[in-house]
């Protein structure tokens, strides 16, 4: 069976490798790194497609080091111990030769996986690289995370993306017997993303389905093909923006049934049981926020619990808080709230901090009356003293509005027998 574009063509020399000049370039960090082959264990953040793998392979290459491959998708501890132990037997151990163990998407790697890594990486019986499309700081363990150093990988420029249709069309044994026209490219370029894999992916299906002889390529055959060929759910594509954004749709319009069912096609599709938890921690406080606090303590700990578990059983779990926040009250106040408050910031500037809340640690502080005239409000009837809070320029100005709802609205109560008139609650 034939391989695939993006793997027949893929560089491996540094010199024919494209993109990441800040990393691979003449100045670039990573160069005289890999040309002295003494290289520190990685982690390399980019968004798909962007060559992570594929750098792995050749800093491989070009240190002469054993390059071990592991994808977290279908890879446990026991996977990594055999790498490590057959790492330990290769005599390496802290030379310019120990072997490189890359792991795929390592980001999936529960805490138990990555904590198995920690002994080789520190003692140096292997170097790590791990390649990761979502923030490091989030999910590599704190403990791995400090053994690495973190690499950021752009996505590929419009001026790439070409140099990589060319040679694809120069250098690919394939595709250089086919003669192409590649007369428009705007629809190649914009459906990649940036993402050079999908880039040729689509580029080859384009080729392949074209009848023989002289093949031209215009932004509305690539186009027409591209739909009729549409997964059912592309992780890094536009539908997964599009059934993300049904499934939180969902959950605000309080439909239980909607959100269930737009979460089963994103377990169907693979989607990242963290992304999905993620998701939902951020929808807790922005839609349904103190009409019921409890939501948002339910979608960290779902977000707690699915990253040490993963699939199959933390589809019960996410199924459990999409539930459980859909059926919640909803109010977007506190949301609301920090949006005005940022506005009033951007439009008033940097207003003075009136006197009395000003703190006093120095002795020519006190005696400028900062914080003279703060009334602390435990020394007083119901906890409560009333003063101002907001500078003089803005004095009165109702930033937050608590939504109607049963909760808010004993908060509004609340707010109104202190206040009186002052905020209009």
């Amino acid at each position: 069976m034939e391989a695939p574009l993006a793997e027949r063509i893929r560089p491996k020399k540094l010199e024919d490798y494209i993109s990441q000049s800040h990393l691979v370039g003449i100045e670039g960090s990573l160069t005289q790194q890999i040309a002295k082959g003494i290289i520190p264990s990685l982690i390399f953040w980019g968004p798909p497609g962007t060559g992570k793998t594929t750098l792995a392979q050749i800093i491989a290459e070009e240190s002469k080091r054993p390059f071990y491959i592991l994808s977290a998708i279908n890879s446990g501890v026991k996977d990594i111990r055999d790498v490590i132990d057959k790492a330990k037997q290769s005599g390496g151990l802290f030379t310019a030769k120990n072997p490189i163990l890359f792991i795929d998407e390592i980001h999936r790697f529960s805490k138990s996986q990555q904590d198995s890594l920690l002994a080789a990486v520190e003692k140096g019986w292997i170097t790590l690289i791990g390649a990761t499309t979502e923030n490091p700081s989030f999910e590599v363990i704190p403990a791995l995370l400090s053994r690495c150093q973190v690499y950021v990988l752009n996505a590929f420029s419009k001026g790439d993306l070409e140099i990589l249709l060319k040679r694809a069309m120069n250098e690919d044994v394939v595709m250089r017997e086919k003669k192409i026209e590649l007369r428009e490219t705007e629809a190649l370029l914009r459906l990649s993303g940036g993402d050079g894999r999908k880039l040729l992916n689509i580029f080859e299906l384009v080729v392949n389905a074209s009848p023989d002889g002289e093949i031209v390529i215009t932004n509305d055959q690539v186009l027409k093909l591209v739909q009729q060929n549409t997964v059912l759910y592309d992780k890094t594509g536009e539908q997964h923006y599009d059934i993300v954004s049904a499934f939180i749709k969902s959950i605000r319009g309080s439909d239980p049934n909607g959100a269930v069912y737009w979460l089963a096609r994103m377990v169907e599709g693979g989607e990242d049981v963290k992304f999905i938890a993620r998701r939902m921690l951020i929808l807790s406080s922005e839609d349904i926020g103190n009409a019921n606090p409890t939501a948002f303590i339910m979608a960290n700990n779902t977000f707690q619990a699915v990253s040490t578990i993963g699939y199959p059983e933390s589809r019960i779990i996410l199924s459990q808080c999409a539930v459980y926040l859909a059926t919640s009250p909803k109010s977007n106040s506190s949301y609301m709230a920090i949006g005005q408050a940022q506005q009033i910031v951007k439009q008033t500037g940097d207003l003075p901090v009136p006197i009395h809340l000003r703190n006093a640690p120095t002795k020519l502080m006190k005696e400028l009356g900062y914080g003279e005239e703060y009334k602390y409000a435990h020394d007083f009837q119901n906890n409560f003293a009333e003063q101002e809070f907001l500078p003089d320029a803005i004095s009165g100005t109702a930033i937050y509005t608590p939504g109607n709802n049963s909760r808010e609205n004993g908060t509004r109560e609340f707010l109104k027998n202190r206040w009186k008139d002052k905020y209009g609650y």
